[in-house]
């Protein structure tokens, strides 16, 4: 029975030894080395996508999109008590979900409703609407507010998802957000690449 005690004891040794060595042996995480004269260019770009009237207008803080751009003459709320929804979905209220009027595609009359699969209000903690610089660039970074992503996952979202390509191609008389999805997930890869840096204020 000794025996099988100090079998067992110099196993465990020998194990407890093996794996903190192992332990010694992994090397730590290089320190992020942030860039701002490389990176705040990048982000600045991102930025001006992101504030845009084709974006901005639903990453709304009070549940209710905005009609915005010059197309409007300026800034309205969405007519017709068009809200997310009670239920925090974003889809709108029961009754009058967005895909009421928002289709799969695009209205071909001039300034008719907009569309595309799955039109909806960005959730309410990735607020856009009038917010600074410093403020989204925050938000962007925070995985409690955007979605739970890394950045690189943020940069695919931008490139691939449907809802967010709408921004480029918005339809008759609606001015598309600038540059493309491809060049904004270029910017967004390179400012993550540099640290992510976000201005001071």
């Amino acid at each position: 029975m000794s025996v099988h005690r100090t079998l067992l004891t110099i196993l465990a040794m020998s194990l407890a030894g093996a794996f903190g060595a192992a332990a010694q042996e992994t090397p730590a995480a290089p320190p992020v080395v942030v860039d701002a004269a490389r990176g705040l260019p990048e982000w600045d770009k991102v930025y001006a996508v992101f504030t845009h009237p084709r974006c901005a207008s639903c990453h709304v803080e009070d549940n209710r999109p905005r009609w915005s751009g010059a197309h409007y003459g300026g800034t309205r709320v969405h007519g017709f008590n068009v809200q997310g929804g009670s239920d925090g979905s974003g889809f709108g209220n029961p009754g009058l979900r967005c895909n009421t009027c928002h289709f799969e595609s695009n209205s071909s009359v001039l300034h008719g409703p907009p569309g595309v699969v799955g039109w909806h209000l960005a959730p309410p903690e990735m607020v856009w609407w009038e917010k600074s610089s410093a403020e989204i660039c925050a938000q962007i970074k925070d995985p409690a507010r955007n979605g739970g992503r890394t950045l690189a996952e943020i940069a695919v979202h931008v490139r691939d998802d449907e809802l967010v390509g709408w921004g480029w191609a918005p339809g008759p008389g609606r001015e598309p957000a600038p540059g493309s999805a491809e060049a904004t997930y270029e910017a967004l890869t390179r400012w993550s690449e540099s640290g992510a840096p976000c201005p001071s204020g």
